[in-house]
């Protein structure tokens, strides 16, 4: 009985960490738009880290509370899903054409951030304040690089036929203000009742906080990227459905799991090593299915290779 009651309550945090992540996104996504900002770059940023603010709650939250191997599996496990079973999802329902700068420059960024972030674990066991450091230095150079994007696109985005599609559909700022600050505070209400109940459900299934982290909240909070990036794809906007996903990833390493060192030391148990290496095989998968086709597009034979991985990782975890 007590276990059902505490899967009630995860399921119940999930549903305010998708709908305040939904609402967090519609808000800022318009004082973006506003702003003049391309698709690709919304994608990057105010989209992907809104869908990955459930990570962020969920991550640092957990560190708080003394449960860092949720904290480190849910980032793992949600950039790998992430990769693997959403953007293989999203790939096999409609072929996605990636952005020539995200296969020079954003995958390639992911790679080198897995890397780090696996040999920092490894180094001392442990994830500290300097290591934190290192992640935010990495994190602020990244927001450097996207503003000289934004202001490098922002010619091409200020043409005739942007302009009236803007128009019929803004909202009013305040409105905007408004879903960004009730999305944010369903996140971090959903994301505190949510440790508690994947913590407690471990306590009773005798199943390590790693596999919690690394399926089920992983799953959990990756929904709004898998919301995100399918309707994106179905709508033709492969800018904001891969850029979503890359986007993501980058924060979840950088902005999450750095802000959760800085506030407490976070550890990095010897298993992660396989579950890091996994992540790291996943981005180059990704590469190699986006990079071999000549128009640069992850197609749906690329999507069931991601798919079959990810079926054979989680085979693997159970």
């Amino acid at each position: 009985m007590q276990i059902f009651l505490q899967v009630l309550i995860l399921i119940a945090g999930f549903a305010l960490l998708v709908k305040g992540a939904d609402w967090l996104v519609d808000g800022a996504a318009g004082i973006a738009e506003r702003a003049g900002m391309s698709k690709l770059v919304i994608g990057l940023t105010i989209v992907a880290m809104g869908t990955s603010s459930p990570e962020a709650a969920i991550s640092i939250s957990a560190a708080l509370k003394g449960s860092a191997d949720i904290a480190v599996g849910n980032v793992l496990g949600s950039n790998i899903l992430n990769v693997l079973l959403i953007l293989g999802l999203t790939a096999v329902i409609t072929p996605l054409s990636v952005h020539k700068t995200t296969v020079k420059y954003e995958i390639p960024f992911v790679f080198f951030i897995t890397v780090i972030f696996a040999l920092i674990g490894l180094r001392d066991k442990v994830l500290g304040r300097v290591d934190g450091a290192v992640l935010w230095v990495l994190f602020i150079a990244y927001l450097f690089y996207l503003y000289y994007m934004s202001k490098k696109q922002r010619p091409h985005k200020k043409h005739k036929q942007d302009i009236p599609e803007e128009e019929p559909v803004r909202q009013p700022l305040w409105k905007l203000i408004l879903l960004f600050l009730v999305g944010l505070g369903l996140i971090i209400f959903g994301s505190n009742i949510a440790v508690d109940a994947a913590t407690t459900i471990a306590e009773i299934l005798g199943v390590s906080q790693r596999i919690i982290g690394l399926t089920i909240v992983a799953f959990g909070t990756s929904l709004p990227e898998l919301v995100t990036s399918v309707t994106a794809a179905r709508k033709k906007e492969a800018d904001i459905a891969v850029g979503n996903i890359v986007g993501s990833n980058i924060f979840n390493l950088l902005f999450v799991i750095g802000t959760a060192a800085l506030i407490t030391s976070v550890p990095y148990e010897a298993k992660f090593v396989f579950d890091s290496v996994v992540a790291v095989l996943s981005i180059v998968l990704l590469w190699v299915c986006v990079f071999l086709p000549k128009r640069r597009m992850l197609q749906r034979w690329g999507g069931i290779i991601m798919l079959v991985c990810y079926a054979l990782y989680f085979g693997f975890l159970l």
